[in-house]
């Protein structure tokens, strides 16, 4: 049992190594903008992994946060 989670740990892992290199690529981290689409888009790349490979080109283009307000 213990064995099948070290193998899972590693495919997740490699799975998440895989996207930060299609983030790399495609050049999400030289970009001067900072704001919440931009890294969304490079957490959702990230999180695609493999499928990047395969046509999958997530993007966030519009990202609207709301932070609470303080109480009164």
């Amino acid at each position: 049992m213990r064995r099948g989670g070290g193998i899972l740990s590693f495919l997740i892992v490699v799975w998440l190594l895989i996207g930060l290199l299609a983030a790399f690529q495609r050049d999400y981290f030289s970009n001067a903008q900072t704001n919440c689409a931009t890294a969304g888009t490079i957490a959702l790349t990230v999180v695609a992994g493999p499928l990047n490979y395969f046509g999958v080109n997530p993007k966030v283009t519009d990202c609207d946060v709301k932070l609470p307000e303080p109480s009164q």
